[in-house]
């Protein structure tokens, strides 16, 4: 994962990919019960800043040994650009600015509906990506069955949610009160799946696509730590740097493998793979923190979560089945 360049570009995903995209996605189920665990102590927004400002240093502490390792690959007035991208910034600052507001509509939309509602909406984000990147890389696009399963799999992530769904319904019956704008929640779900999805456009599409995988992350972290702290504050969230032990291995935690390694494993993976197929993958995240939520926190494991992970499973299967050959 140190080349600057693409490199060869493969069709489908190879064992290699399968497994790196099954252990990124498992870790994040894990991060999502992680930060939910942490969240007594350091508040969402607040603990996104820390894990994002940590994880900023390490990545251009990455860049800066990769520089050290291969000076004659950087562009002489660019030292962190490889030749011929040094322009590749105003497409680093879009994406970062997309990676941003993505976390952005997630925790404003928190604010007006529920996780589970804003989790389905959130993972629309393959079929953004399944519709949009093809316009920019014909070789993106998905055959009928593959569509079938990214629709199979989105519906097993409904109904691991579904439980979410029932007991926010069942409050609301019992006289709890909705906020009357809800809906406004459900649209910033969905914007921060679309605001994920055009981040891989950009990164796929522009010349942020020749820079190496750790530049283009760094673009992304580094405009979150400088966002993520103003969004905190307008939203009243209590700042204290006085973390308790666990409170401060579950920020390295989610700032070393999480925003580094596996976000650096992602960005690589996206240089190498078709991104409509990776993205079928990211279902597997809440399925994933719902069994880890299952295993730490004690919470039930139901016949539909079962099921959930078993039709996710399916719809992963068809997106990524070769076609038969001619």
């Amino acid at each position: 994962m140190t080349s600057s360049t693409p490199g060869v570009r493969k069709a489908h995903l190879d064992t290699l990919s399968i497994t790196l995209l099954l252990a990124c996605c498992m870790f994040w189920g894990f991060q999502q019960v992680l930060v939910k665990a942490t969240v007594a102590e350091v508040a969402p927004v607040f603990q996104a800043f820390v894990r994002f400002a940590m994880a900023t240093a390490a990545v251009a502490a990455w860049c800066l040994w990769q520089r050290a390792r291969s000076p004659a690959r950087t562009h002489p007035a660019h030292p962190m650009h490889p030749p011929g991208v040094a322009g590749s910034w105003r497409a680093g600052l879009l994406a970062g600015a997309l990676f941003a507001g993505e976390f952005a509509c997630i925790y404003v939309g928190l604010q007006y509906t529920t996780a589970s509602r804003l989790t389905v909406f959130l993972y629309a984000s393959p079929f953004w990506v399944a519709l949009l990147l093809p316009r920019f890389i014909p070789g993106e696009g998905l055959r009928g069955w593959q569509w079938l399963g990214l629709a199979g799999a989105f519906v097993g992530v409904g109904l691991a949610l579904g439980d979410g769904f029932g007991a926010a319904a069942g409050a609301g019956g019992q006289g709890a009160v909705v906020h009357p704008l809800a809906w406004l929640g459900d649209v910033l779900g969905l914007a921060a799946g679309l605001m994920w999805a055009l981040t891989t456009v950009v990164i796929r599409s522009t010349t942020l696509a020749r820079v190496a995988p750790a530049q283009q992350l760094l673009y992304q972290v580094a405009v979150s730590t400088a966002l993520l702290p103003v969004l905190s504050l307008a939203l009243g969230e209590q700042w204290s740097w006085d973390f308790s032990a666990f409170a401060w291995m579950s920020l390295l935690v989610q700032a070393l493998v999480g925003a580094f390694v596996s976000y650096l494993a992602w960005m690589w993976m996206l240089a190498h793979y078709p991104a409509t197929k990776m993205s079928s993958f990211v279902f597997l995240t809440p399925v994933f923190a719902l069994l880890f939520g299952a295993g730490w926190l004690g919470e039930p494991v139901t016949p539909a979560l079962v099921a959930a992970l078993a039709l996710v499973a399916a719809g992963i299967v068809l997106v990524n089945r070769k076609p038969a050959a001619a």
